[in-house]
């Protein structure tokens, strides 16, 4: 079976495997890549949640997965893909999810969704939603990425990334694969909140030992920025931003 149209045609996988091969050649001539857990990318159909501190890091993503299976990525939240240089070039790859800010196409959302992981590929998400400041950090995961695991029996193997909160050339970025989350059960609403926990609790083990990176020179302040979104309106300082505000109030 084959999976229904994302945001392009999906007989054309030429446009993903040159997105994948920039993407590649990109991401390890600018930065130091260093992958660990590599024994743990999927197989089969899962999703993979990872953290989201930069506008890069759904690049490193497709930089670090190996080459099968096919793969899609949820993003970004706009109404419409055919506005803007940035949102017509992820449309034409034919790689990206869009959803909705309103969420008024869940069903079809869910159906899209259920019927790629069916058909055996694996689908990346950015859990948070939005970026955040600092490298230990964590903002609540949405639950979508648990509900869809759950109700297609998929695995959610956490994807923690490091190292993109401020950008240099060839400073290190890391990427540590995680153990499998196993779907078990109806996706009711305690199934959804147990498992988006246990994704949560997940990426911030993977991700705490990581040091905030130092302010690079011009070009990586230039690189780091460049198309971030920051709904503090502007960036924060660390530990001054949404993120921080709510792991003072979880530790309180």
């Amino acid at each position: 079976m084959d999976a229904p149209s994302v945001t392009g045609p999906a007989d054309r996988p030429w446009r993903a495997r040159l997105t994948r091969g920039f993407c590649a050649l990109a991401v390890r001539t600018l930065f130091r890549l260093r992958v660990e857990g590599r024994e743990r990318f999927a197989t089969g159909p899962a999703i993979y949640c990872f953290n989201h501190l930069n506008w890069t890091d759904p690049f490193v993503v497709l930089a670090t997965l190996p080459g099968t299976p096919r793969y899609a990525m949820f993003g970004p939240k706009e109404e419409d893909m055919t506005q803007g240089a940035r949102n017509r070039l992820i449309s034409w790859t034919g790689m990206a999810i869009p959803y909705r800010p309103a969420k008024d196409d869940l069903v079809g959302i869910t159906r899209r969704v259920s019927a790629m992981l069916a058909a055996g590929w694996v689908i990346a998400v950015p859990g948070e939603g939005r970026i955040h400041r600092g490298e230990h950090e964590l903002l609540p995961l949405a639950d979508g990425t648990a509900y869809f695991a759950l109700r297609a029996k998929v695995p959610i193997i956490p994807l923690a990334i490091n190292g993109t909160s401020w950008l240099g050339f060839r400073r290190v970025i890391r990427v540590r694969v995680g153990e499998p989350i196993e779907a078990s059960g109806r996706p009711t609403h305690e199934a959804v909140a147990a498992m988006t926990l246990r994704t949560e609790a997940a990426l911030r083990e993977m991700t705490a030992d990581f040091p905030d990176p130092s302010e690079p020179g011009p070009f990586g302040r230039w690189l780091t920025e460049l198309f971030n979104d920051w709904p503090e309106g502007s960036r924060p300082a660390l530990g001054e931003g949404d993120a921080a505000r709510l792991e003072r109030e979880r530790d309180a």
